[in-house]
């Protein structure tokens, strides 16, 4: 059993398409350190992008329709928004989180430039393997505004052609890869990914 207090600070990236069920696998470990008295620094673009909408300043109009499309949003805000949270947030024993970012090759980039800035060399990524049916059949369900048939269609495009190559860059960089069975329930999943960071 992992001894808390002790434990280095690490930094863990959630991978997987739409739908795989990364934002509710992150929550229970976030809660797991949480508990356990450990701070916890977390990024979710999408949240903020939603957010952002929300809040229907001029940008927000500006990214609306790529939003609701599916569409990747300019790697410049999201790494932007990214720096601003570890600038005013991270400390040096915080356990970072990351779910859905980086989403592209520039975002690789900048990540592992935070990364080695921050001297943080403990890295895991956590691939939530789901099969495109059941990513499909879940979005459907969740009836979210943005789960169009043509905001699903991008977001495939997306996964494919930007955020799988965006997690090759991060394995070439020597992070390591963890892959979990998402079709499993979600305790299920929870204690797989348990498993294999070793908690």
């Amino acid at each position: 059993m992992l001894v808390w207090e002790r434990m280095e600070p690490k930094t863990y990236v959630f991978f997987g398409n739409v739908g795989a069920g990364k934002g509710t696998q992150v929550e229970l470990l976030k809660k797991l350190f949480a508990d356990a008295g450990r701070e916890v620094v977390f990024f979710s673009p999408g949240a903020e992008f939603r957010s952002l909408v929300a809040s229907g300043n001029y940008t927000a109009s500006v990214l609306k329709d790529r939003l609701e499309n599916g569409l990747l949003q300019p790697d410049v805000i999201t790494t932007g928004m990214f720096t601003t949270l570890l600038t005013k947030e991270l400390t040096a024993d915080s356990i970072l989180f990351a779910d859905g970012y980086p989403r592209s090759i520039v975002q690789s980039n900048d990540f592992i430039e935070m990364m080695e800035f921050y001297g943080r060399k403990n890295v895991d990524l956590i691939y939530i393997d789901v099969t495109k049916d059941e990513v499909i059949k879940r979005m459907k369900l969740r009836g979210r505004s943005d789960d169009t048939d043509e905001g699903i269609s991008n977001r495939f495009n997306v996964y494919e052609q930007s955020v799988l190559p965006a997690l090759e860059v991060l394995k070439e960089k020597g992070y390591t890869l963890h892959k979990v069975n998402g079709l499993q329930t979600v305790d299920e999943v929870h204690q797989e990914v348990k498993k294999v960071l070793g908690l």
